[in-house]
């Protein structure tokens, strides 16, 4: 692997502030996006992610306003995802100051919206975000309403189709391991990773530096976590450090030299 992995922190966003819990339930409160968003820059995080877990009508013009407020502080790359469905929806985004878009519940309604978005702005902007469960006969199904419901839609036959589609990046939430802390899902990296070509995130289940390398080995290109990163049980650099003493290449970020 020549290309550095990269690490991303992730702020999911409810009613203007980072909240955070366990499979999307019992959210707690984990600060302000805009300076977490700006403390993660200093701290060297390859790039940002903002979910809008609710991605009500009513919290959009909130979501567009905070990546403002975010572009303008922050000099890395923002990926926005939570409540698109159109093509309007990624333009209003990308005017807003974000770099990519990440879609979900919006592509299993009308997967021809990935080839949409792809034609009209470049597969490099679209993400499909890929909230995944295990079902009961071992396969994994796609979920929509943070792991909830259901879909029916066996998840890696998925993740191929949105790349053909025109999706230039999967990011890849294990709904059973988020937030547990117990490592991520690695027979799920691999079993995307066989069948697709695009960058994969892993997501979901960040408990220690132990836990990132293992999955740039089963497959994924990125590594995001979040709650470990917003309660201060993990940083950036220590995550990078990790991941260099494991032989991978990372951007470390330049030491400040003491006046």
């Amino acid at each position: 692997m020549s290309v550095a992995v990269r690490v991303i922190p992730c702020l999911d966003v409810d009613a203007g502030r980072v909240v955070k819990g366990v499979r999307f339930g019992s959210l707690r409160d984990a600060g302000d996006p805009v300076e977490l968003a700006r403390a993660y820059g200093e701290q060297g995080a390859d790039e940002l992610t903002f979910l809008d877990v609710t991605a009500s009508s009513a919290g959009r013009e909130t979501m567009y306003d905070l990546v403002r407020r975010t572009a303008e502080e922050v000099f890395i790359p923002l990926t926005v995802g939570g409540g698109v469905r159109t093509v309007d929806d990624v333009d209003r985004l990308l005017r807003a100051g974000a770099d990519k878009v990440g879609i979900n519940t919006g592509a299993i309604a009308r997967p021809e919206v990935i080839a949409d978005i792809a034609d009209r702005f470049g597969s490099q902007v679209l993400v499909l975000s890929a909230d995944v469960r295990r079902a009961g006969d071992g396969t994994f199904e796609v979920t929509t309403h943070g792991g909830r419901t259901g879909t029916g839609i066996e998840a890696v036959g998925w993740c191929a189709r949105a790349e053909a589609l025109g999706a230039g990046e999967i990011l890849l939430n294990s709904m059973d391991a988020d937030g547990t802390k117990a490592g991520f899902d690695l027979e799920l990296i691999r079993a995307v990773r066989a069948e697709v070509s695009v960058p994969v995130i892993a997501s979901g289940g960040a408990g220690r530096v132990a836990d990132f390398a293992p999955a740039i080995h089963a497959g994924a290109d990125a590594v995001l976590a979040a709650s470990v990163f917003h309660y201060g049980e993990l940083t950036i650099h220590e995550v990078k450090e990790a991941l260099a003493a494991d032989g991978l290449p990372v951007r470390m970020p330049p030491q400040k030299v003491s006046p």
